[in-house]
């Protein structure tokens, strides 16, 4: 298991684009003391409200909405390449068939109610602020409507604040 340390947000420097776009994230969260997580290529770094925030999207048949739905926290965690397997198993795997956590062997810990992964190489702890559903007449670029929604099965977007950044030590 590892070690984490906290990072200050200003010395978070990480191309967010590598990170979720091309490395990808579990998004984890907890739930009447069960522990879910999804892999997630979907989402961002920023600042909003005057906060430091990440956002995350996740569709509404995803078992993991309903854990983050249902808690005041999630976290996103980013793995080193040897865990990518893992990443594609929570990929492709429900857990509402299967404990996905304990079928990968990962080992979780909690932070502030939001669980996390000690394999993995940084994590962002999120306080929830703000869930809504994309709606189809709010795209204004309608190809992505028509390419990523042909089943109307639109994602929640997710803005957290980040309480916590912790990374490897």
């Amino acid at each position: 298991m590892s070690v984490f340390q906290e990072i200050a947000p200003e010395d978070f420097v990480v191309s967010p684009f590598k990170l979720i776009g091309k490395d990808w994230m579990l998004i984890a969260a907890e739930k009447e003391g069960r522990v879910n997580a999804m892999t997630a290529s979907w989402g961002g770094l920023g600042v909003m409200w005057g906060k430091n925030v990440a956002f995350a999207v996740i569709r509404p048949q995803r078992f993991t909405k309903e854990f983050v739905d249902a808690s005041g926290h999630f976290s996103l965690n980013f793995f080193p390449p040897e865990h990518h397997s893992k990443l594609e198993y929570f990929g492709a795997v429900s857990g509402r068939d299967e404990d996905k956590v304990a079928k990968t062997g990962l080992h979780v810990h909690d932070e502030q109610a939001a669980p996390y992964f000690s394999e993995a190489d940084k994590v962002l702890v999120c306080r929830k602020l703000f869930a809504q559903p994309y709606q189809s007449e709010n795209f204004i670029d309608t190809k992505s409507n028509t390419t990523h929604y042909p089943n109307k099965d639109y994602h929640t977007l997710y803005i957290g604040e980040v309480v916590r950044i912790l990374g490897r030590a």
